[in-house]
């Protein structure tokens, strides 16, 4: 599941999460050439689980990979503990370093993004990853923007459990992080987003604008739907003023995605995008690719 890809000349490098029968997630890459998209060659994992006790112990899941300079690549991803419950079993996000793009080293034993454990915060009580890019300042400065999922709170019923938002932490490393809190909440008007919002992909294109894709969870389907929205600043962002407007893949079909889809990467490829994306459960049922129109 969680798949992130990245382009290195004529190939593309899919990073993703996966199970093995001792129920551990962990993180691994498949190399395909960007004309055929049905033979991958897969390696990994990584790296391993953490210790015993550590904030992930259990899984290695949602992969974001971004170059922060000429000799150094970043490999943020959300650790489970294996305790708690819905997102509270996601006690942060870590980070793995690379000199080479290939081999990964831990950034020390602790997370670099943690939930604030503060009640009313937006990620209060858990964290998940989303994406990181570099943002120009006006006075010419850059820093990093991490857009993330926080969860304020959890409970029995569906619609408490997932009530998900995404929020905004920034840096001038990429390792030190700074809360600047939430920046997109549920929509009660539009049923398909109308529970949670989670796992934002952030692109800054040439113009200024931010493009967000994301996962929504409604009460339509139930599960989660990939939906779009804009900004011209990353932190205000419009939905369109219509609801549909937005919603941009839904759950479809009888076999791998009719439950629901998820978990978007974005890539362009000449004139149009493409997208990887999950399937039903999370992705048990695999990775999938769309294009835009």
């Amino acid at each position: 599941m969680n798949p992130w890809i990245i382009r290195d000349q004529d190939k593309y490098r899919l990073f993703y999460s996966s199970g093995r029968k001792d129920g551990k997630q962990r993180i691994g890459v498949a190399t395909a050439s960007v004309t055929d998209l049905t033979n991958w060659m897969r390696t990994g994992p990584l790296f391993d689980t953490g210790a015993p006790g550590s904030f992930d112990a259990q899984w290695c899941v949602l992969p974001h990979v971004v170059r922060v300079n000429d000799y150094r690549w970043h490999l943020y991803y959300t650790g489970n503990a294996g305790q708690g419950s819905g997102l509270s079993a996601f006690p942060g996000m870590g980070l793995a370093t690379s000199d080479d793009g290939i081999t990964r080293t831990r950034h020390g034993e602790q997370p670099v993004l943690a939930p604030s454990g503060e009640h009313g915060d937006p990620d209060a009580i858990g964290v998940a990853g989303g994406s990181v890019l570099r943002v120009q300042q006006a006075d010419g400065s850059s820093h990093w923007r991490f857009y993330y999922t926080g969860c304020p709170t959890t409970g029995t019923p569906h619609a408490l459990d997932q009530q998900k938002t995404i929020c905004l932490a920034v840096s001038e490393n990429g390792i030190d992080w700074t809360k600047r809190g939430a920046v997109m909440l549920r929509d009660s008007d539009r049923d398909y987003e109308d529970i949670g919002v989670a796992g934002p992909v952030v692109h800054l294109e040439s113009d200024g604008m931010f493009r967000m894709w994301y996962s929504a969870i409604g009460t339509r389907h139930g599960f989660y739907s990939v939906c779009y929205a804009e900004s011209d600043d990353g932190v205000h962002w419009r939905r369109g003023a219509q609801p549909d407007d937005n919603l941009q893949l839904s759950p479809t079909g009888t076999g791998w995605e009719q439950q629901m889809v998820e978990y978007p990467t974005i890539i362009r490829e000449g004139d149009h995008l493409r997208m990887f994306y999950c399937g039903n459960g999370y992705g048990r049922s695999g990775i999938g690719t769309a294009v835009s129109k």
